[in-house]
C-alpha cells in the first residue's frame, strides 16, 4: 500500500496565479474604492496580468498577451464611460475636470490608466512574440 495514495510525479504542483488574481482584486478594490490612484493602477495591472496568466495556464489561450489584450481593452473601456458620464460638455471643462479630476473622474481615470497599460502591454508583447517565433 502507497504512502500517499493519489499523488503522482506526472502531477504539477499548485498554481500561483489564484493567489495573484486574489491579491490583484482587492489590491484594485481598495485603490478604487478609496480613491488612491497608483494603488489602483496597481492593482488592476496584476489582476489583469494574473487572468491571463492563469487563463494560458489553464489552456483556454495559447498565449496570455491576447487576452491581457482584451482585459485591458474591456478595463479601459469602463473607466473611459465613467469618466465620460461625469464630464460636463465643454471642452474647457473636460480639461479642468482632468487635470484635477473629483472622486469619480479620478477612480474611472485609474481603472483607464490602467486598461491602456494592459493593452500597451499585450501589444507589444504579442508583437514581439510573433517577430521571434520562427
Amino acid at each position: 500500500m502507497e504512502e500517499q495514495p493519489g499523488l503522482s510525479d506526472q502531477y504539477r504542483t499548485a498554481s500561483p496565479w489564484p493567489l495573484l488574481v486574489a491579491v490583484g482584486f482587492a489590491l484594485s478594490e481598495v485603490g478604487v474604492f478609496l480613491g488612491i490612484f497608483p494603488v489602483a493602477v496597481g492593482g488592476i495591472l496584476l489582476l489583469g496580468g494574473s487572468v491571463a496568466g492563469i487563463l494560458a495556464e489553464s489552456g483556454y489561450a495559447r498565449r496570455p498577451w491576447r487576452t491581457l489584450a482584451l482585459l485591458g481593452g474591456v478595463f479601459a473601456g469602463l473607466g473611459a464611460a465613467l469618466v465620460a458620464t461625469q464630464l460636463p460638455g465643454s471642452s474647457v471643462g473636460l480639461l479642468e475636470v482632468v487635470a484635477d479630476p473629483n472622486g469619480v473622474v479620478g477612480r474611472g481615470l485609474a481603472v483607464a490608466v490602467a486598461g491602456a497599460m494592459l493593452v500597451a502591454a499585450g501589444a507589444t508583447s504579442q508583437m514581439f512574440g510573433r517577430s521571434q517565433q520562427v
